[in-house]
């Protein structure tokens, strides 16, 4: 049977005036302290210190309205998804050692109904169940992401949570090379699971698309 449900809203956080005061001369000063780091500091790591006291300040919505927030038939099409997709025997397990982060990127997908973009199962759903759940070494993540159209592509970099920050003009030093140890991904955990569970991750983005973000509570897989 199809699932309809939607999505519950996340309650609305409190209020400033609804914070007691301590709590409020404590955020206060915690927000001078950290502009007293950072002013002793080089100005590159001034850089890093600032950026993670803004992202302290600015709401995280990287997860969208958050798993828990789901309703239960989307939750459940996750933990499917998570079983039928973690098929590599190298890999089986890593559904549950990064089962926030890729809760997190499942959040994301439904919250923002994909970004829109249309199924298109009925011309790749059977061909994309045998890629994703082969084990063979020539399946690998490139053939997935080759199934990717191009408004695919663009949603998915715009929209997957591991960001790169690249060091601007006053934070590099004189003559040094951009490397990829120079830069800053937003949420090193993401980057993580997209580095080790490449094909799977990117086999949960099309099946979900796929599956209308989501209106089963269940992954539908092709013959």
């Amino acid at each position: 049977p199809q699932f309809i449900g939607r999505s519950l809203l996340c309650a609305d956080a409190p209020s400033r005036a609804n914070v007691p005061a301590a709590m409020q001369r404590a955020m206060g000063a915690a927000a001078i302290v950290t502009a007293l780091l950072a002013s002793s500091l080089p100005s590159s790591a001034q850089g890093a210190v600032l950026r993670a006291h803004r992202a302290a300040q600015e709401p995280d919505t990287s997860c969208g309205k958050g798993f828990g927030n789901l309703v239960k038939g989307s939750q459940d099409y996750f933990r499917t998804a998570a079983v039928e997709l973690w098929t590599h025997p190298g890999r089986r397990t890593d559904n549950a050692t990064f089962e926030d982060e890729l809760e997190c990127w499942f959040a994301n997908m439904c919250t923002t109904k994909c970004g829109g973009l249309p199924s298109r199962a009925d011309e790749r759903k059977d061909e994309l169940t045998k890629k994703c759940k082969s084990v063979e070494a020539e399946e690998d993540w490139l053939q997935i992401w080759n199934m990717f159209t191009k408004e695919e592509i663009d949603y998915y970099k715009a929209n997957f949570p591991a960001e790169e920050h690249h060091k601007d003009d006053g934070e590099k030093e004189e003559g040094s090379v951009e490397t990829e140890a120079s830069i800053i991904h937003y949420k090193q955990a993401m980057q993580l699971v997209e580095d080790l569970n490449k094909k799977e991750l990117l086999c949960l983005t099309l099946f979900t698309i796929d599956d209308e973000c989501v209106n089963w509570p269940y992954i539908r897989l092709g013959k």
